[in-house]
Parts: C-alpha cells; sequence; structure tokens
C-alpha cells in the first residue's frame, strides 16, 4: 500500500497517515471472518479475557543499583528477555514495585515504544523471576484461561498480519514513535477450530519450553565456563544438563551486563608499565593476569593476535553501507543490536536489495558456524552469536568482528563458549574505550586472551553442549514463527 481515496466521512480521530487506513488489513479482516473470531485487543479487555497494564520509570539514579533485571524495551529480543540485561535495581527499589507491576509466568510483555522495537514481545516464564519493567513496556495477562489460552495470545501478537497492523498504528510522540491507545485497535485472528487451537497451543508451549532451557543454559554459561577451565573438567556443564527445569531454575542467578565489569577500581603502576599511553586503570586490571595464571594448570593461554597468526583463526569486521541501502529489500543487514542470547534476532532492523546483498556478499563471505562479535557500543561491546545455516544470506556492518576457525584446537562452538566466558568478558571489558561518542574494542581485541582447554575430552565436552543448546534453540525459534504465521495463514 503506497496510496488510496479515502471517505473524509471515514477518518477517524483526526488522523490523516495514509497507512492508518490500508485497506488491505480491512480486506484480509473480511477474509478471515469466516474461520476466525477477529477481535481488537479493547474488546477482549472490555470483555474481560485479557487486562494490560504499563511498567514505571523509576529514574537513572536506581540504575546500577543491584542485580535484579530492569527490562527495557531493548531487553526484549527473540521472543525473551535477555539474559543479561543492560540495567539492574536493588532489592530495596525492586521491593518498592514489584507488587503494583506483579509480573508473572505466562504474562506477555510487549514493547509499545520504540520505532523499530514496537511489536517486540516475550512470554513470561519461570526462569524470568524477579524483574521489574519499564513504562514503554505493557504487560498482557490472560484472565480467563478458558476463553483464551496465554500462548494463542502470544501466537496472534506474533502473526504477521497483526505485526503488519502495528506498524500502521504506530505514530512519532516527540522523539521516539509509539503505538499509544491505538494498541487496542489491534485486531487478533483466533481460529474459531477448538482443536487447531489447542494443537497451535500445545505446540507453542513445547517450543517457549525448549527455548527457556536454552536460555537457562546461556544465562549461567559463564559461571559454569568459570568452574570448568578452573578445573579442568567439563563436569559442572555436564550437571548442570544433567537437571530438570526447576533444578536449572533454582541453580541460576539474577545477573545483568554489570556482571562483566568485575570488581577492579584502580591500582598503581610506574610510568614505565604503562602500555601505548593508555592511562585508563580499568586496562591494568590487577585481578585478570591472576586469574588466567590460575587458568594455565589446565589451559593453553593464547592471545587472540596469537591465533590469528598461527593460522587458527581469522577475523575482520563489517562494512557500513550507509542509510539509504536500508528498507531496499528483505536480506538482513546485521548490526551490533541484531542478536541476543548467542543468536541472530528472527526480525532483524535493516533488510538491503540483492543488488546490494552482491556488491558486498563476496567480500564479506559469510558461513554457516562463523561467529559474530560486537566491537562497538557500550553495552554491547563482547556481545556474540554463531550464524547458522538459516543466516548464511546476510551482510553485517563494521561495529561487528565475523569470527572463523580454520586449525587448531578450536572449532566454532568452543569459540564461541570461550567468548562468552566470565574471564573472556572481563578482559573485553577493560580494553573497551571511547571512541568519538560511541564506546569500542577497536584493534585491542587482539589482545584478549582465551583459555583453550588442554583436555580433548574437556574441548568437546563444551563444544558439544553449546551446538546442541544453539540447534535446539534454533530449532525452538523457526517453530514459533511457523506456528505464529499458522494461527491466521496467507
Amino acid at each position: 500500500m503506497i496510496h488510496y481515496w479515502h471517505s473524509s466521512n471515514d477518518i477517524r480521530d483526526l488522523v490523516f497517515i495514509p497507512k492508518y487506513y490500508d485497506p488491505e488489513l480491512a480486506q484480509r479482516t473480511a477474509l478471515l471472518e469466516g474461520t476466525h473470531s477477529c477481535r481488537t485487543i479493547g474488546d477482549l479487555v472490555k470483555a474481560g479475557v485479557v487486562a494490560v497494564s504499563t511498567g514505571d520509570e523509576i529514574g537513572k539514579a536506581a540504575y546500577g543499583t543491584g542485580d535484579i533485571p530492569f527490562v527495557r524495551t531493548s531487553d526484549i529480543a527473540n521472543w525473551e528477555i535477555k539474559s543479561f540485561p543492560k540495567q539492574g535495581i536493588s532489592k530495596e527499589i525492586y521491593d518498592e514495585y514489584a507488587g503494583s507491576q506483579d509480573v508473572q509466568p505466562g504474562d506477555i510483555l510487549f514493547v509499545r515504544d520504540g520505532t523499530y522495537l514496537i511489536g517486540n514481545n516475550c512470554f513470561i516464564q519461570a526462569i524470568d523471576k524477579d524483574i521489574l519493567f519499564q513504562s514503554h513496556v505493557l504487560k498482557l495477562r490472560v484472565l480467563d484461561e478458558k476463553r483464551m489460552d496465554p500462548h494463542l495470545l502470544f501466537l496472534a501478537l506474533n502473526n504477521p498480519w497483526v505485526q503488519r497492523q502495528m506498524r500502521t498504528k504506530q505514530f512519532t510522540a516527540d522523539t521516539i514513535d509509539t503505538l499509544g491507545n491505538r494498541f487496542f485497535e489491534l485486531v487478533l485472528p483466533l481460529p474459531n477450530d477448538e482443536k487447531e487451537r489447542r494443537r497451535l497451543s500445545k505446540e507453542c508451549a513445547k517450543a517457549l519450553e525448549a527455548r527457556m532451557v536454552g536460555k537457562a543454559f546461556v544465562k549461567h554459561f559463564p559461571r559454569m565456563m568459570e568452574d570448568a577451565l578452573k578445573d579442568g573438567s567439563a563436569v559442572p556443564i555436564t550437571n548442570f544438563l544433567s537437571l530438570d527445569v526447576d533444578g536449572m531454575i533454582k541453580t541460576i542467578s539474577s545477573e545483568t551486563v554489570t556482571a562483566e565489569f568485575g570488581t577492579f577500581m584502580a591500582t598503581w603502576r610506574k610510568s614505565i608499565h604503562i602500555s601505548n599511553q593508555i592511562y585508563l586503570p580499568a586496562y591494568y586490571a590487577d585481578d585478570i593476569p591472576v586469574e588466567l595464571n590460575a587458568l594455565e594448570a589446565h589451559c593453553h593461554l593464547r592471545t587472540i593476535k596469537e591465533l590469528e597468526d598461527g593460522g587458527e583463526i581469522e577475523f575482520h569486521t563489517g562494512d557500513e553501507i550507509g542509510k539509504m541501502a536500508y528498507d531496499t529489500g528483505s536480506i538482513p543487514f546485521l548490526r551490533t543490536s541484531d542478536f541476543s542470547n548467542w543468536e541472530i534476532l528472527h526480525n532483524p532492523k535493516q533488510g538491503v536489495s540483492e543488488e546490494i546483498y552482491r556488491a558486498y556478499a563476496e567480500k564479506q563471505g559469510v558461513q554457516e558456524n562463523d561467529v559474530l562479535l560486537v566491537r562497538d557500543g557500550t553495552y554491547l561491546v563482547g556481545s556474540s552469536c554463531l550464524i547458522t545455516d538459516h543466516d548464511t544470506k546476510s551482510l553485517f556492518c563494521g561495529g561487528l568482528f565475523k569470527f572463523r576457525v580454520l586449525k587448531g584446537n578450536l572449532d566454532p562452538f568452543l569459540l564461541l563458549g570461550l567468548l562468552n566466558a566470565y574471564i573472556v568478558k572481563r578482559q573485553m571489558r577493560t580494553k573497551q574505550f571511547t571512541r568519538d561518542v560511541i564506546d569500542t574494542l577497536g584493534n585491542r581485541i587482539e589482545e584478549v586472551i582465551l583459555p583453550i582447554p588442554k583436555a580433548h575430552k574437556v574441548r568437546k565436552a563444551i563444544s558439544d553442549a553449546v551446538r546442541t543448546v544453539v540447534r535446539k534453540r534454533v530449532m525452538a525459534r523457526d517453530a514459533i514463527t511457523r506456528l505464529a504465521s499458522d494461527i491466521a495463514p496467507d
């Protein structure tokens, strides 16, 4: 839809934005009404089927006061909360708001404000214990599960037709796009066939649980790796994987991205030991060499530069293709915010045309099992993901490194695991610096030391565990995409 004629009598609430009245959506509703119950969210709220509430703005002074996640719009990705949200709050602040927010398993958090992020949502599960969420996020709760299963509501919100409705409803308020109260105008298609409803709900619940188990592994992985590297044993990892879901949930702890920064504050250092005129105290964190030395009994300590010089890995950055290339097609152009919890988002923000893709594809050479790592981006620095066979037709930006394992004791899954060990994450945090208005690792990535386990058995166990988790999560992600389409197929 680009333009069309619309009678002035049909203008609602003085809204004169053409896309708001997209005739294709009205036609789609008419086609579905024979097989679906098409009701607005507002109707469902009035009928007492669904309740909707907003979060709170707790103030920036509360940020960093503790490890209880404060979920913001950018912390919701791929239908889940990121394992390590940016901001954490104290128990006192949590207690102040927890009663009114009352987040429970089965709730859905929905991004109402934020331009590209609008429409992102997640299904709250048992792993998401003790969280608060900001006012740009809505909480939906099904009040009458006899009339609607929460999983069905979740799938409906993610149906491509419903997501398209969201784009027609959003508008700019001050400096940010929002759905505002137009959220209640969204029409949800729910199948009339009760057997089909049960199938969709059952398969969705199964896929979400598979992703939750994988997320529990990703969330607890840095701590497991600390023990595995220190002891030269994969037992901490295999023991965690042997737990049932309840056991995993009890084992993991709430942490935010600040856990990667460590506790180092300052040190004395002679001027002759200053490197490359770097005067940032964090760069010389005393505790990191101590911890690395302790790992040497069971690990080969190799800098990324040494691995590259030895031909064991290769890495390079992507390209900045220019904003004029954005939205020219559907081929993903991956940016620093386009992956979460070790995987690429199912809905990357920007797409490029086939022509632009061909111009860069050979140079970038994205292949299955490459590893992407964020070079630029403050809180995002050091985030990483694995390219799967679903993601190979894509380009990536200059703020990312692409790593490829060539030979030696590493494989792509072990590399991904090592890049997510706390000892490696903390090194990256000590290396990052501010360039212009953004933090970056720059070429200091070459200085980062990877503790590669000496024992083949340990390396294989870590690699196998990472491989299994990544693949199961991607399979479940694809299942949710399919089910969201199935709820109201084209």
